[in-house]
């Protein structure tokens, strides 16, 4: 596979939650909890989870991502599995999760600074992220990181028609440009299927529904087991 020093400048692309910062661990400690007050005893906690997972995954394509939405597919499922409005009681323990992603830090990857660093003097950087654009925007500039990058894209999601339109808003050369990320469903297969090549860097608190199967026999996919090893390629 050629990359990086081996092909010259390049353009790389990288995704945000989970690839540059930890995001989904704070939701999943948010599930844990609901899930715990959601099963009754000797219940099946993977069906409560099949619930919820299914509201999330229908709010995705009309609500979009965030906590906000998350927030408000936790009372949807409290109001289906209990098949009755929600109590003015439950909609509180509800609100009092949102203290759980107001915080003023985001916890950064391991090797994410100095890898961005050296990376930024090799190529030239992007940032993509999904989500509801303020939430996104607080976390990127809380980050640190914004120095880092030529520009920051947050959109409401990341599809074949995403990566597209960055290809023609900067007139990129498809073969030179490389999106990184932890997602196979939002990072990487969109990315391959727009023409570009992909580094796939998994997270073990990816989002079940950023999973996806890629292609073992697809070599424009770099898979790497940390995000320092990037300089090693790049």
């Amino acid at each position: 596979m050629e990359c990086g020093e081996r092909a010259g400048r390049q353009m790389l692309i990288f995704d945000a939650d989970d690839t540059l910062w930890e995001n989904n661990v704070i939701f999943e400690r948010v599930i844990d909890e609901f899930l715990e007050w959601m099963t009754p005893p000797g219940g099946d906690r993977a069906a409560v989870r099949a619930v919820l997972d299914g509201i999330e995954a229908a709010h995705a394509v009309t609500l979009g991502y965030g906590s906000k939405v998350f927030l408000h597919s936790l009372g949807e499922c409290v109001r289906r599995l209990r098949g009755r409005a929600v109590t003015a009681a439950e909609t509180a323990r509800i609100a009092g999760w949102a203290a759980a992603f107001d915080g003023g830090r985001v916890e950064l990857i391991p090797g994410v600074v100095e890898t961005l660093t050296e990376l930024a003097r090799r190529h030239e950087l992007l940032l993509l992220t999904k989500g509801d654009t303020e939430e996104q925007q607080r976390k990127v500039a809380v980050s640190g990181l914004t120095g880092h990058f030529r520009a920051v894209h947050v959109v409401a999601e990341k599809n074949v028609g995403t990566y597209e339109e960055l290809i023609r808003s900067y007139d990129l050369v498809p073969s030179a440009v490389w999106m990184i990320g932890n997602s196979p469903k939002s990072d990487i297969l969109p990315a391959r299927a727009a023409g570009l090549n992909a580094v796939f860097i998994p997270n073990d608190h990816t989002w079940v529904l950023e999973h996806g199967e890629l292609d073992p026999g697809d070599e424009k996919v770099l898979r790497l087991a940390a995000f320092g090893d990037l300089l090693r390629h790049f």
